[in-house]
């Protein structure tokens, strides 16, 4: 069936929040320190306008904050007074993630990643919400107060895995309180919140203190797994616990992955991809939960999102993985805060570095600078107006307030592909697969009440134009690519089709044409 958009720009528009653009993730805080990471960022900043940051590490040893001597706490904000002040400088500011511990406060050994970050509770949560309350204070007198009440403060990355956090859900709960409690001393306007929990279950294992992968099976032996009854992880008992102990929570974080990777009765990791609607009928549930909840008026942040939690997924190069971006932020407009793609640059370490250009990493911009197709999908939605006047399946129409120009986006995600991007590991061959199914389509759009004789841009992005991965086929798939070709691939990925158009002497554009599977069309008056 065509996409066919029909709307007259003088027609009352609802307002459109931008919460595509809110937040971006990264790896670590150290890796925030380097150059090629904060030329991405700037790239990312200009071009996609996120407005913060969020990444693991922030107290890892790597960046000094938190040493003991003689059993009493050293301070040292060195490092992340220059991560901060470069992050500020481009005009993007911190989502702070506080973890992990650090080595001289932890209760374990425990470690995740090769940089071993210490997933260990702090063995005393009062020197915890000592660093708490030296952090904010520091912040506060190198930025001023006004600054740092527009950041955020989450709890932690994903407790409820033991991976991330070797304690218990209590532990989790009372380090939660501890922070809060240390934050709001130096300042009620400072925002808190969590419990930044993984991907929404449809089981039980998370019911208990500690996962119990007996449960797994519910998913490794069922038939569809979208009619399972997915929920979020600890959310409605953190809630429960933060209002019987009268705890702040300024916002709710958690990271609504379409996938599950549950152990099967042979205790072997499954890896399962849920249907392409499954973030947008999550965040429909959380936003039903927090409705009906003890914080209502709770912001919600989703603080980490892909079509998949693999950094070697190589459907995070393809076109495929930006047609999803679009499709499903596109169909989650008005649930919640911010929904963060996690990740913006392939400067990103958790298990080394890639071993090729191009190793399915989860950044929208390679090492080397490219950038991939999931980089023009945020630069899209970026670029929509401020107003929506129309929405159809594959399709938005929007229009700026200020100059009443319209901004649209079209798709094409083929009906044949019913999951989210299905993981691609090991090798590129289900991507390439995915990438080639799908038919055609054709898009009909019809705008009035334009100016007359007004100009109209349109990009189209497709497998052709745009799109890093054809353009380093073209050259070869070379590894690792010379200087000369390197910037040749960065030059084209950039490369978008565009085509310029005038509307009639009555102010109406009309456009008509094929749509090839995977395709996005951005279509904007000048």
């Amino acid at each position: 069936m065509p996409i066919q958009l029909d709307v007259d720009i003088q027609a009352e528009g609802k307002p459109l929040n931008h919460f595509w653009s809110v937040c971006v993730g990264a790896g670590r805080a150290q890796e925030g320190l380097r150059a090629t990471w904060l030329e991405h960022l700037k790239v990312v900043s200009e071009h996609c306008g996120f407005q913060y940051v969020r990444f693991h590490g922030l107290f890892h040893d790597d960046m000094f904050v938190y040493r003991e001597k003689d059993g009493r706490p050293v301070y040292n904000f060195q490092y992340v007074d220059d991560l901060f002040d470069r992050l500020l400088d481009i005009g993007v500011r911190p989502f702070v993630e506080f973890g992990f511990s650090p080595k001289d406060l932890a209760s374990g050994p425990e470690t995740i990643f090769w940089w071993k970050g210490n997933v260990a509770p702090p063995k005393d949560y009062s020197k915890w919400a000592g660093l708490i309350r030296s952090c904010a204070l520091h912040w506060i007198d190198r930025y001023g107060l006004d600054e740092v009440r527009k950041w955020y403060f989450e709890v932690w990355n994903e407790p409820n895995l033991s991976g991330f956090f070797s304690g218990t859900r209590t532990q989790y709960f009372e380090l939660y309180k501890a922070t809060a409690i240390a934050l709001k001393s130096v300042d009620s306007l400072l925002r808190v919140g969590g419990p930044a929990t993984s991907n929404f279950v449809p089981d039980e294992r998370f019911d208990g203190e500690k996962e119990d992968i007996s449960h797994h099976a519910v998913v490794t032996k069922a038939e569809k797994l979208d009619l399972l009854e997915w929920r979020p992880v600890w959310l409605e008992r953190f809630l429960a616990y933060c209002a019987s102990e009268k705890l702040p929570v300024d916002f709710v974080s958690t990271h609504p992955y379409p996938t599950d990777w549950p152990l099967d009765e042979k205790g072997a990791l499954q890896k399962f991809t849920r249907g392409v609607d499954a973030t947008a009928t999550d965040l429909k549930l959380l936003r039903k939960l927090m409705n009906h909840g003890p914080y209502a008026q709770a912001e919600i942040h989703l603080t980490e999102w892909n079509s998949s939690p693999s950094p070697r997924d190589f459907s995070h190069d393809y076109l495929q993985a930006a047609t999803f971006i679009i499709k499903t932020n596109l169909e989650s407009i008005g649930l919640v805060q911010s929904l963060s793609y996690w990740t913006f640059t392939d400067v990103f370490e958790e298990w080394g570095a890639g071993d090729t250009i191009f190793h399915g990493g989860f950044g929208m911009i390679n090492y080397q600078g490219i950038v991939k197709p999931a980089f023009h999908a945020y630069r899209f939605l970026h670029a929509l107006g401020d107003e929506v006047l129309a929405r159809v399946k594959g399709g938005i129409v929007t229009r700026e307030k200020s100059t009443h120009r319209i901004r649209a986006i079209l798709y094409h995600y083929p009906k044949e592909v019913k999951q989210a991007p299905p993981i691609s590991a090991g090798t590129r061959q289900r991507a390439d697969e995915i990438l080639a199914s799908g038919t055609p389509d054709s898009v009909l759009v019809k705008i009035k009440g334009m100016r007359p004789n007004a100009s109209i841009v349109v990009e189209t992005l497709d497998d052709a134009h745009g799109n890093a991965m054809h353009a380093w086929q073209e050259a070869g798939r070379p590894e690792a690519p010379t200087r000369e070709q390197t910037e040749a691939i960065r030059r084209e990925s950039m490369e978008v089709l565009r085509e310029t158009h005038v509307s009639d002497p009555k102010g109406t554009f009309a456009w008509k044409r094929p749509i090839q599977p995977w395709s996005v069309v951005f279509i904007r008056e000048l």
